[in-house]
This record gives C-alpha cells, structure tokens and sequence, in this order.
C-alpha cells in the first residue's frame, strides 16, 4: 500500500493514453492506494478526456508477519479468486511492481495462457529500493515474467533473465 503504489503510478503516468482502460488490482483490505489511484485518474483525465479505469479488489495473498504456511494457503485462495477477475477482464499486459497482491493476478494469467484462453504479457518492475536481493514477489514472478525489470546493475548480474534499465522510477 503506499510505496509501491507510488512507485507503479509513477510509470504510469509515463504512458500514452493508448494502455487505456486500466484496470487496477487491490487487495481488500488496501484503502491508501484507492485514494492515490483515484487522485492519480482524475488529474490524467485533465490530459486524456477519454480515460477509463476500474478498480477490482482481491483478497490479500500475505498479511504482514503472518506464517509462511498459512500464507500458502491465503495465496491460493487469492489465485483461485483473481481467475474469474483475469478471466472478465482479459488484460493484454500486466505491468506491476511487487506488491503481494500482484503474484496471483500474475499466475492466474499464466493459467489463462496455458489453456490458451487469452496471453497475457507480463511485465514485473522490481522495487527501487530494491538492491541487493529480490522481493518476495519478484523472487516467484521472475519464472512468470515475460519482462523482468531491475533498477540496479547488481540484480542485473545475479538474475541474467533480468532486464537493467537503470532507476525508471
């Protein structure tokens, strides 16, 4: 919540209006980001009067200090629940950048493409903050990813699929 959302509305605000509609993904229990999301929105359709954007909400995959067992079970809930929402909405790209909440939009796409209902190309930015190791989430989607996106040249060398393309946020 905050910092990551920051981080991914930064990006945003990078591109065309031609990713359009955006679909953004909370976890439930996520209220900051609304804000921000919507604050982010009304300023853009300043720019583009043709901006569209839902919001959906998920349950979170990870609490935080919770168990790594039950944390099992919680994301699977979480996948099982963002297949429908994947499903419904059929994104042509993911761009996301480390929340929890992104690793089961992410294999529920990758489902999806495996039964070759809808690819779905994503794209995982890791955190700027992150220097040395890989996040949790980034540590899971680097498999997924079709793009894998660090920000430091040190990720760079420990991960090869990685792509370094210096601070983008």
């Amino acid at each position: 919540a905050g910092g990551h959302t920051t981080e991914i509305l930064r990006l945003l605000s990078c591109l065309s209006e031609s990713y359009s509609p955006r679909h953004y993904v909370l976890a439930d229990s996520d209220k900051m980001s609304e804000a921000k999301i919507r604050s982010f929105e009304q300023k853009r359709a300043e720019t583009f009067s043709e901006s569209q954007f839902t919001l959906d909400r998920i349950p979170r995959s990870r609490e935080v200090r919770q168990s790594w067992i039950s944390s099992v079970v919680t994301t699977l809930y979480s996948i099982v629940y963002s297949l429908p929402l994947t499903y419904k909405r059929q994104p042509d790209l993911i761009l996301c950048n480390g929340p929890g909440t992104c690793v089961p939009i992410c294999i529920s796409a990758f489902l999806l493409g495996l039964l070759r209902i809808k690819r779905t190309i994503i794209v995982y930015v890791e955190s700027i903050c992150r220097v040395e190791t890989l996040s949790l989430s980034g540590k899971i989607l680097y498999y997924f990813s079709d793009y894998f996106i660090v920000q430091w040249p040190d990720l760079k060398r420990k991960y090869p699929k990685s792509v370094y393309l210096g601070r983008v946020v």
